[in-house]
């Protein structure tokens, strides 16, 4: 489907100036970075461009590699003996990653988000993005993230054609309407409580100031508290125009009672393809609330009535499978032929060793 990611150029455009005209910390408390608009293969498409590792993960692969990979290690392995070794593997891949470079980036399609979904490309239009790339960061080497092996087989063997190697990433999980008849008996439970739950469905239309405050409260409670303060911190202003821009659809939960959110949540639709990049909920409430439930079957319902592609992101890995979605690696592709040859040289054995045994270990223990 080739329209399934268009990168529409006035949502590009929003995008950049934004993060031009408006401090990025004030936005993305966790992040610096400069962004800009380039137009090449036909497409227009979002780059942030970083000089170091001090920054979020989603513009430094040092962060995601080393210090995000540990704090999966510590939150999500429960064998012992497999923490261990995968803690000591990791560490001893520092040094490693560090001499890549790749924290001197200039990175292609960084929407900002986890997941960023990335438009079709075949061979030609790879070489073009690249070669324009090319010009305009010389010095740099170039990145993309988030590309899976059931949405982007074509874009990654196009991408590989034109020089870019893979780097995998992690374990993504996939919903498509073509597989709805999959679906298991969870999903129809969670349908159910969508119908059945006394909370009031608010879109993000009706939200006033607070709603939005309390939104990047809601998200802190769950992705930066109860998982690890290394996912990007989005703030309330950050949310707020975001949605104003048509960036994001933003919707939640409110407590009929007290009037405030429980649960948020933001959409990022673009072509056919459907990421949720914002989730959050209040972690005090109770359980049987089922607030992340409610969070999950809105999402997965809006991707059905669409007929959307919905790439629902890595974390609760049987939540997910029991709800339709299959699993994929999720690669980072990198070009660095025009760098100096110890980087293209600690890229290639990076590539080497997270696909022998990286991708078998992600696939095991559905990391």
């Amino acid at each position: 489907m080739t329209d399934r990611d268009v990168n529409a150029p006035e949502r590009v455009r929003a995008l950049v100036e934004m993060f031009t005209n408006t401090p990025v910390p004030t936005l993305i408390r966790n992040l610096e970075t400069k962004m800009q608009e380039v137009d090449a293969a036909g497409l227009s498409w979002p780059v942030t461009i970083n000089d170091g590792p001090e920054t979020c993960y989603i513009c430094c692969p040092t962060t995601a590699y080393i210090d995000y990979a540990l704090e999966e290690t510590r939150h999500f392995v429960r064998n012992p003996i497999l923490k261990t070794l995968l803690t000591g593997l990791i560490r001893a891949c520092q040094p490693l990653v560090c001499a890549s470079g790749l924290d001197r980036q200039a990175q292609i399609n960084n929407w900002l988000f986890s997941t960023n979904p990335v438009p079709v490309l075949d061979e030609r239009q790879a070489i073009a993005l690249r070669d324009t790339c090319l010009t305009v960061f010389a010095k740099r080497a170039l990145v993309m993230r988030s590309l899976n092996g059931l949405a982007d087989r074509q874009t990654l063997n196009a991408l590989r054609a034109a020089g870019f190697a893979l780097l995998p990433a992690r374990q993504v999980y996939v919903w498509e309407p073509k597989h709805g008849s999959r679906e298991k008996i969870n999903a129809r439970r969670d349908a159910k409580l969508l119908r059945a739950t006394h909370l009031l469905h608010v879109t993000g239309d009706k939200f006033s100031d607070t709603d939005f405050d309390r939104a990047a409260e809601l998200y802190g409670m769950l992705y930066l508290d109860k998982y690890t303060p290394l996912n990007p911190h989005y703030t309330g202003d950050y949310i707020r125009k975001m949605h104003r821009a048509g960036l994001l659809q933003i919707e939640g939960f409110r407590d009929p009672d007290t009037t405030e959110l429980v649960a948020a949540t933001g959409y990022f639709q673009n072509g056919r393809t459907l990421t949720q990049p914002l989730v959050g909920y209040d972690t005090a409430r109770p359980v049987d609330l089922g607030l992340y439930r409610l969070l999950m079957a809105s999402s997965q319902a809006y991707a059905r009535v669409n007929g959307l592609f919905f790439n629902m992101s890595a974390g609760a890995a049987e939540f997910k499978r029991l709800r339709g979605a299959r699993p994929a690696i999720e690669y980072t592709a990198v070009y660095v032929k025009h760098m100096p040859q110890a980087q293209r040289l600690s890229v290639a054995i990076m590539s080497m060793v997270l696909n022998r045994i990286g991708v078998p270990i992600l696939k095991r223990f559905q990391l």
